[in-house]
This record gives structure tokens, sequence and C-alpha cells, in this order.
């Protein structure tokens, strides 16, 4: 399984997509970007999304989560799907917010990380769901797994 994104563009994710963006909800961007998922498995049922920022813990002690997404049954996200679209649900980032919120690297370049995994069924999630709950969700139903990253200069 491959995933990619026309939000990054030489391994760095365009600035519409984070702090410099004009988008902006109470301080965090929300402009999500697209993403495509390829060649996952015939049994796909659907898929979850976490993207995140490891290069944080130096700074908050945690990594950051920036979109948490479950029960997605399509391959291609367009972009501020995250705003206009309800056919997935979606769990709480780091900013206590049911949505994305994007890059904003307090301190230097961070790099970021898109974690797909296709899943054998659809979660029991509803739309407020944490890391832990989504990861403890998935365990025994994870058929692929994909990673991208992209970098955000601070």
């Amino acid at each position: 399984m491959k995933i990619s994104s026309e939000g990054i563009v030489n391994g760095k994710i365009l600035d519409k997509y984070g702090k410099r963006g004009t988008q902006q909800k109470f301080g965090m961007p929300t402009l999500s970007m697209p993403l495509k998922i390829e060649d996952s498995p015939k049994e796909t049922v659907s898929y979850a999304i976490i993207f995140d920022d490891p290069d944080s813990v130096p700074v908050c002690g945690y990594i950051w989560n920036h979109w948490l997404v479950a029960n997605l049954q399509k391959t291609v996200l367009k972009e501020n799907e995250s705003e206009t679209s309800f056919d997935f649900v979606q769990g709480k980032n780091s900013w206590n917010d049911n949505s994305y919120g994007g890059p904003c690297p307090p301190d230097r370049p961070h790099n970021y990380r898109f974690r797909v995994f296709a899943l054998s069924s659809l979660l029991n999630l509803r739309g407020d769901f944490s890391l832990n709950q989504l990861e403890e969700a998935i365990k025994g139903k994870v058929l692929d797994t994909a990673e991208l990253y992209g970098i955000y200069d601070n």
C-alpha cells in the first residue's frame, strides 16, 4: 500500500496547509491536505489515518496529533475535506478539536507523518475519539499500513 499527497512537494508541506495558511480557527490551521491511497488489500473495508508530529516531543513532551480519521471508505481525500466531508469520523487532535489541525512548528522545521491503516472492518468510534481509543479499536483489524512524511518550516 502507498499514500501520496499533492500537498507535499519535494518533501515539503505547502505553506497553505499549516500556520502560514489563511484558513484558521482559533489559531489552528484547518485546511486539510489532499491524500491518495493506492494498492491497498482487496479485503479493505475502511481506513484510519493518524497525522502527527514526532518532532514535537522535545517541545511539548509528547507526539502532537494533528488529525485522527476513522471509517474512511474512499481512497481519495480532497483538500479541506476535514471541514466539508461527513462520510468519515474525526477524533480529537491535540488542540482538543475534532478536525484537521495543520503544522505549526514553534522551534525549527518539523518532519510530519501521515500513517494510513487499511482495516478489515469499520470501527465502533464516534466523532470525538482519542488516539488511544483509535489505537485500541484497530487492534486485530490492520491489513496493511503506509506512511508519508513532509517537512514544514517554522
